[in-house]
């Protein structure tokens, strides 16, 4: 069996990717420190949702010895990367982002801490942005109290429980979940928590296998130590901020539904449509004067509409191909009952 299968998922990310790609060859080419990692076999799989800029081509071109799998649509971040995880053959999976760039000492020390913690069902690094500055790359499972209490406040007053980014962690921490971005994971792990959960086209799914994994005994650990260039949002939210947010929405009434129960979730989407409700009310003003705060009102009044739509699943960023697979599991599952 290999150590590791590094599962790359991209969607109209072509240079991104392409750079991706590059860091990936280079740093399983040479180890910096081989006393750490004596052997280390790895592959190296791209599942591409569907691209329309020539990204398929260009790694069938650039880059002969990634295994490519091109699907013919965009089933989302979950479905994606488990097309990836049936594939693999490594004892341990990493689950990169196409706008990611991954160097030797990132790979090195995630697969010695996973070989050294057999306890360890996930472990993320520590995302940057290519200036140096922080991205948050812990996340916590969220709840009413999330939603009700301000993030900088449970950050100061529980701070084992709600980590921050701004604090320097001297070493690894557990947390509840990490971000997808980049995410190692263990094969033990995924073959008994399961892939993750395709109910989610975007947002938390790894959120909720996080849930999952610390629910079947494994550990979720953070690794301050190594850093990942994350190009942060590069796919949808700058190109679409308001399907986006719906999208966001989506995924977390989802989340507190299945993790935190009905009513948890019912008193949440209230909150969130009154928030809505507010933010389009305070941004009329500046909508008056200035194109930047007509968008904004634009943008919020989009997120106010679809929840008095009653919350569509066909809105957001949810694509056919998504819908067409989801429905085609279900189907799947009726005809075994």
């Amino acid at each position: 069996m290999l150590d590791l299968s590094i599962i790359v998922l991209s969607w109209n990310t072509r240079e991104l990717t392409a750079a991706c790609l590059e860091a990936i060859a280079l740093a399983t080419q040479a180890r910096s420190r081989p006393e750490t990692l004596p052997e280390l076999s790895a592959e190296v799989i791209l599942v591409d949702n569907g691209s329309s800029d020539g990204t398929v081509d260009l790694v069938r071109k650039q880059f002969p010895q990634v295994e490519l799998i091109a699907l013919p649509g965009n089933l989302g971040f979950a479905a994606g990367n488990n097309v990836g995880l049936r594939r693999a053959r490594g004892r341990f999976a990493l689950l990169l982002n196409s706008d990611t760039q991954v160097d030797r000492h990132a790979l090195e020390y995630g697969i010695a801490f996973l070989r050294d913690h057999p306890d360890v069902g996930v472990a993320g690094l520590q995302l940057v942005h290519p200036d140096g500055r922080l991205q948050n790359s812990i996340h916590n499972f969220p709840s009413l109290v999330t939603e009700i209490v301000p993030k900088w406040l449970l950050e100061l007053a529980l701070p084992r429980r709600f980590p921050s980014k701004r604090f320097r962690h001297a070493g690894p921490v557990d947390v509840e979940a990490v971000l997808g971005a980049c995410l190692f994971v263990r094969r033990e792990a995924w073959e008994r928590v399961g892939l993750l959960p395709e109910d989610y086209f975007l947002f938390l799914e790894e959120t909720d296998w996080c849930w999952a994994m610390r629910e079947a005994g494994f550990r979720v650990v953070h690794l301050p130590q190594a850093r990942l260039v994350h190009h942060s949002g590069a796919s949808s939210k700058k190109k679409v901020p308001a399907a986006t947010r719906i999208e966001y929405h989506r995924a977390l009434y989802r989340f507190l539904r299945k993790r935190r129960g009905a009513l948890q979730a019912r008193l949440v989407v209230t909150l969130r449509a009154l928030k809505a409700l507010v933010a389009v009310l305070v941004r009329i003003p500046a909508a008056l004067v200035s194109p930047r705060g007509r968008e904004a009102v634009r943008e919020r009044w989009q997120v106010l509409a679809w929840h008095l739509r009653g919350r569509p699943e066909t809105e957001g960023l949810v694509t056919r191909a998504y819908l067409d697979h989801i429905a085609a599991q279900a189907s799947a599952l009726k005809g075994t009952q």
